[in-house]
C-alpha cells in the first residue's frame, strides 16, 4: 500500500516559486563567475547583484549575468513549472526588484539597471515557447465560456 501525501495548491505554488528563485540565483552566480573569469575581473563586490548605483562599464558583468540568467532560467523553469512560465518569471523578477530596493534602501530609477532586466522578455518568450513545444498535448487553455455576460 502506497502512502499518498496531498499538498494544497498554494503550497505547491510557493514551493515552485522557491525552487525558481534558487534556480535563478544559482544560474545568475554561475554566469557571473564565468563572466568574471572570461573578462579577468578578479574583484567582485558583495552588492554586485543589487548595485544599481555603479555606472555600467565594459567590465561590469552584472548586466550580462542578469540577461543571461533570465534567458537560461526561462528555459530551465519549464522543467519546474511546466506551462506556467510567465507567472513564475514575473514573480521571480518582482521579488528580485523588491530585494534590490530593500538592500539599497531606495527604488532603482537608473535606466541601465532597468535595461539589464530586459532579459525578462527573453525569459518569457523563450520559456513559454519551449513549454508550448514540450507540453502542447496537455497545454492549459483558458475556458472563455465562463466569462459570458448574463443578460
Amino acid at each position: 500500500m502506497a502512502y499518498q501525501v496531498r499538498v494544497a495548491p498554494s503550497k505547491v505554488a510557493l514551493q515552485n516559486l522557491l525552487v525558481c528563485v534558487i534556480l535563478f540565483r544559482t544560474v545568475y552566480y554561475a554566469i557571473l563567475g564565468m563572466g568574471c573569469r572570461m573578462l579577468q575581473v578578479y574583484e567582485l563586490d558583495v552588492l554586485a547583484p543589487v548595485d544599481f548605483k555603479t555606472k555600467p562599464s565594459w567590465f561590469n558583468t552584472n548586466s550580462f549575468s542578469l540577461n543571461g540568467g533570465h534567458l537560461l532560467c526561462g528555459l530551465l523553469f519549464v522543467l519546474v513549472v511546466e506551462e506556467w512560465i510567465w507567472d513564475y518569471a514575473v514573480s521571480v523578477t518582482s521579488l528580485y526588484v523588491t530585494i534590490t530596493s530593500t538592500v539599497m534602501l531606495e527604488f532603482p530609477l537608473t535606466s541601465h539597471w532597468w535595461d539589464s532586466l530586459s532579459g525578462l522578455i527573453s525569459m518569457l518568450c523563450g520559456g513559454q515557447t519551449l513549454a508550448y513545444c514540450l507540453f502542447k498535448d496537455n497545454f492549459i487553455y483558458p475556458d472563455l465560456d465562463d466569462f459570458k455576460q448574463n443578460d
